[in-house]
């Protein structure tokens, strides 16, 4: 694996995500220390979620027998899918702030941020590997406007994991209920302005955060 991810020019990337998200778990121990609570431990867990759709676009991308494989493929693009939604979610857990106990509160957002900002890089490189997947077979165009849809589809999802509690598990694990809970959301849309609201704006944000890391480290010419 470490070899197809220099051939690929992927392994100081890898590197240095491993770099962060070993920073952000040093962080939450160090607030166990601080603290004597493990209130914060649980991000964690978040992280290694949104750590999932970055390892799903990586296996295409180092290996060409599942690009070329029509089942793996699909499958791998579906887990990405739903884990997706995973890597914008711990944005949300800046909501935990008032967890508080016996740490400064500016230790405590400076614990969240990390944990948000890594989840999110392994969120947009993921993105960015699917583009790049679907730059083979569509024009830019068209996979810019895809682009836009899946961040607005992570919004929705990071709506339906923080106020509904539903989980990329419960696809396989309770999938009538939670297709239930969507189909409600779009047949009676203005009985839910909470989950349009966020999805909405939360989709904006993450829109404008995606684009501005793209369009910055966009090459010239």
């Amino acid at each position: 694996m470490i070899k197809k991810l220099k051939e690929t020019g992927r392994l100081n990337l890898a590197i240095f995500l491993l770099a962060m998200s070993v920073f952000c778990f040093g962080l939450s121990l160090l607030r166990v220390f601080l603290s004597g609570t493990a209130t914060f431990l649980f991000m964690n867990w978040n992280l290694f979620l949104a750590f999932i759709p970055w390892a799903a676009s990586s296996i295409i991308m180092v290996n060409e027998r599942y690009r070329n494989n029509k089942i793996a493929l699909t499958i791998l693009l579906v887990i990405w899918l739903l884990f997706f939604p995973n890597s914008p979610y711990i944005l949300t857990d800046l909501f935990h702030l008032h967890l508080r106990i016996n740490s400064p509160l500016w230790f405590d957002l400076v614990v969240i941020l990390s944990f948000a900002w890594t989840g999110l890089i392994f969120g947009f490189q993921s993105l960015l590997d699917i583009e790049e997947l679907l730059s083979k077979y569509l024009k830019p165009m068209t996979i810019n406007l895809i682009t836009i849809v899946f961040l607005f589809i992570g919004s929705f999802g990071v709506y339906l994991g923080r106020y509904l509690r539903w989980n990329s598990w419960d696809v396989v694990r309770d999938p009538t209920d939670l297709m239930n809970a969507i189909s409600m959301r779009f047949i009676n849309p203005s009985a839910h302005p909470r989950t349009w609201g966020m999805t909405l704006f939360m989709g904006i944000l993450l829109n404008m955060m995606f684009w501005s890391i793209k369009l910055m480290t966009r090459k010239k010419g």
